[in-house]
């Protein structure tokens, strides 16, 4: 099956001299907060790309110093928030809001999407945050009424899918599935697993059921296809 198996194996140095600088050294005086906010947001734009939202070109290659000149080294929260369209259904919209540092309640929870629950046509809500989310506000999100994403702004600094020894992934459709499932006369629950928390699921908001085709590419063998089910 394509290369493999249909669906795969589940200080100093001692020297003396002047140490290096330390790496805050390199950033420009009160910039650290604006850089982070930077990286993320770059990161959130190319996931909403990869995930078929459409993105402006101009923001995906908005370079730092503009960033910097555009929103300031402690940008207002609020003017960091994106709202995009599924490129097959325009009429579908996600909202991502960048939180604050304060550990988010309930009470403040229910304040953001009391904000929003007038806004038409979204299907989606993704938070930035910077600090804890309690059980009970964590709750208020996971009943409310179009599914709420949770990502860290620490683990959007880099974008995982860009890693050098990281595989393709390509999201089956529902036919594609289908197909698959009755090639290989297996079901759901007889596929290797991909929790819908592991970081590839989450950065594509990938849902129990989906399939997912993974081909690993190597320098020296040849193209090694898996596929995996959320779960």
């Amino acid at each position: 099956m394509e290369g493999g198996g249909a669906f795969g194996s589940g200080g100093d140095g001692g020297g003396g001299g002047s140490k290096p600088p330390c790496i805050t050294s390199m950033v420009v005086e009160g910039s650290m907060e604006g850089q982070r906010n930077y990286l993320a947001r770059r990161t959130v734009l190319e996931m909403l790309k990869d995930r078929g939202y459409t993105v402006s070109d101009l923001e995906l290659t908005l370079s730092l110093s503009d960033f910097l000149s555009a929103y300031g080294h402690k940008p207002d929260l609020d003017r960091l928030r994106i709202c995009a369209s599924l490129r097959s259904n325009p009429s579908k919209k996600i909202l991502v809001i960048f939180c604050g540092t304060d550990e988010i309640r309930k009470q403040n929870m229910a304040g953001m999407l009391n904000q929003i629950a007038n806004k038409e046509s979204l299907h989606r809500v993704m938070l930035i945050l910077q600090s804890k989310m309690n059980y009970h506000a964590r709750k208020l999100a996971d009943e409310y009424s179009v599914k709420v994403e949770t990502f860290h702004i620490t683990d959007l600094l880099a974008n995982i899918t860009k890693h050098v020894l990281m595989p393709k992934y390509e999201i089956l459709t529902v036919g594609e599935k289908q197909k698959l499932l009755k090639k290989y006369n297996v079901e759901d629950k007889q596929m290797p697993r991909m929790l819908e928390n592991d970081a590839i699921s989450k950065y594509y908001g990938l849902e129990k059921g989906q399939v997912v085709k993974v081909t690993h590419n190597g320098a020296f063998t040849d193209s090694l296809v898996s596929y995996r089910c959320v779960t």
